[in-house]
């Protein structure tokens, strides 16, 4: 019996990049795309929210100049070219998949339906949550914890570079030591570095947990069956 029924994987489009830095690793997207069927064919339910990172990012490209409301528009048609690279990816694994995006842009992709979204869910559909909430000035984080909501998850899992939520950035600071749990609050008071402000605060208010784990082979199963390998963030 799995540990949660249905969730929502949240995934940097930087993931998709590996070493690369830019653009999609296809070796990289099959292995999430195998690790996600995996889950799927034990039972979980699955949403997922991709960012564009690998792509384009509307704050850098408000940095060199750009209008940020363009620059996030450029970022949110990144996610869903993300989103329709694992559609893909889950196609060759076998497993079914809608993209849903929060601008119209049939015939690529559908236009994000709250209630045909929890019909697929429950029939066991991957359902990709693309282009943001379809407005400027919100990151991808704040997508997954709204759709999170909307689709009613158990848990947002967010896959990172390190396995879970530290007092300091391990990488740099080696005395950092890791929490197994902690809450909304702690997060934001110490401003740890989970998802942005906003999105914690929403989680908070829709006791909506969040697990964050490090995304290698074989982890995602564990975290999603199990519930281990990570850190909650909980009330």
């Amino acid at each position: 019996m799995s540990k949660f029924k249905r969730i929502l994987l949240k995934l940097s489009g930087e993931a998709l990049a590996g070493e690369k830095g830019h653009g999609i690793d296809n070796q990289i997207l099959s292995d999430m795309a195998s690790e996600i069927a995996s889950i799927v064919k034990q039972g979980v339910q699955v949403a997922l929210v991709i960012g564009g990172g690998n792509l384009v990012r509307g704050i850098s490209a408000s940095a060199g100049g750009m209008n940020r409301a363009q620059g996030d528009a450029m970022g949110m048609l990144g996610t869903v070219m993300n989103g329709l690279a694992m559609q893909d990816a889950l196609d060759k694994q076998g497993i079914d998949s809608v993209v849903m995006s929060a601008i119209r842009m049939e015939p690529v992709c559908e236009f994000f339906d709250r209630r045909k979204a929890l019909k697929l869910l429950s029939a066991g559909s991957v359902v990709i949550f693309s282009a943001g909430t379809g407005n400027p000035f919100f990151t991808t984080d704040s997508c997954a914890a709204l759709r999170a909501i909307e689709s009613e998850c158990d848990v947002i899992m967010k896959a990172t570079k390190v396995d879970g939520i530290y007092t300091a950035d391990p990488v740099k600071d080696p005395t950092a030591t890791r929490f197994d749990d902690i809450s909304y609050k702690e997060v934001i008071s110490r401003g740890l570095k989970v998802m942005d402000t906003a999105a914690v605060a929403l989680c908070m208010e829709n006791n909506m947990p969040i697990f964050v784990f490090k995304m290698e082979k074989g982890n995602l199963t564990r975290a999603a069956v199990q519930g281990d390998l990570g850190t909650l963030v909980h009330c």
